[in-house]
């Protein structure tokens, strides 16, 4: 198999016609007839499933993996690739926000780089104003405190050989953040300028994207936790000359110092401080946890199409 095209399936019902013809023709004209159309059906909660299983009926070129609920869009992508025989891989998403033509261009730039990864990246974000400042943003702090140089404004649609893929997939956290693990795995990947079009209103409200942030950080730096062990010291420091300062303060003017407030407020300061640092340790505490218990990361329901037989995921 000379190409794989991998794409989830998330409220995607209306898409997935459209997106099957146009990635039909782009792949056509790279590798002829020799390629396979992925979908991961990601639990959607409308009719996709039924969509797509509809066009693997008739398409031997589709195959429609279906998960046994909603796992999030980072496992179901890599389930996807963990399914691809490719010797080149297409990971796009499905709701033609991400041009399926994407692909004649990369498939270009590829070979006149010879490269191991070719990945969008948006000259300008889209969206409305809390989105665009939001994402430099989640950018810059997750590199600050990862050291991981993940690009600004990355989209999903990438073009990878099999031997990154193959490195990718050994990766097998059960807590992961897929854009980190993109370039922590390393080889030559070179980005190119896309511009991505708005189809469909975003699902990730601030909440979730707030905790994407903290899984993001948490999967790749313990900078959190180093940080947590300074700001103790420091504030041990400065209680400790406070406390001296006290001390001079009494013998030298035989009175105790006013400041009830003060003190009431510092308490009430530190409290906070001590439950947001154990908050933290705990972040860390609940991924061991779930790491540890090596549960699969998806589990597959069925598999619709031809010519591919479920195996184990774990």
């Amino acid at each position: 198999m000379r190409l794989s095209i991998v794409a989830t399936l998330y409220q995607s019902e209306r898409y997935i016609p459209e997106f099957c013809a146009r990635v039909r023709v782009a792949a056509r004209q790279v590798v002829q007839d020799d390629y396979e159309i992925i979908l991961v059906n990601d639990g959607s909660p409308d009719r996709s499933l039924e969509v797509a299983a509809k066009i693997a009926s008739e398409d031997g070129h589709v195959v429609v993996v279906d998960l046994s609920r909603n796992f999030g869009h980072h496992k179901a992508m890599m389930t996807g690739l963990d399914v691809a025989k490719g010797d080149r891989v297409f990971l796009i998403d499905s709701d033609l926000e991400e041009e399926p033509e994407w692909l004649l261009s990369f498939s270009q730039t590829m070979v006149q780089d010879d490269c191991d990864v070719v990945f969008g990246v948006q000259g300008k974000r889209k969206g409305q104003i809390v989105e665009r400042l939001s994402g430099p943003i989640f950018y810059k702090l997750f590199r600050l405190m990862t050291g991981v140089s993940q690009p600004d404004n990355i989209v999903t649609a990438r073009l990878m050989t099999r031997r990154y893929v193959d490195a990718l997939l050994s990766h097998r956290e059960r807590e992961l953040n897929i854009g980190g693990l993109w370039v922590i795995t390393g080889f030559k990947q070179t980005c190119q300028q896309i511009t991505k079009l708005s189809s469909s209103p975003t699902t990730y409200s601030f909440s979730r994207k707030l905790s994407h942030l903290v899984n993001a950080v948490t999967s790749f730096s313990s900078l959190p936790l180093v940080f947590t062990f300074y700001t103790g010291l420091l504030t041990s420091l400065t209680a400790v000359i406070y406390i001296l300062y006290l001390l001079v303060r009494y013998f030298s003017a035989s009175s105790p110092p006013d400041g009830y407030t003060s003190i009431v407020a510092s308490i009430w300061f530190f409290s906070g401080l001590i439950i947001f640092f154990i908050g933290v340790q705990g972040v860390y505490v609940s991924k061991i946890f779930s790491e540890v218990k090596q549960r699969p990361y998806t589990i597959i329901r069925q598999i619709y199409g031809q010519g591919l037989a479920e195996k184990d995921w774990r």
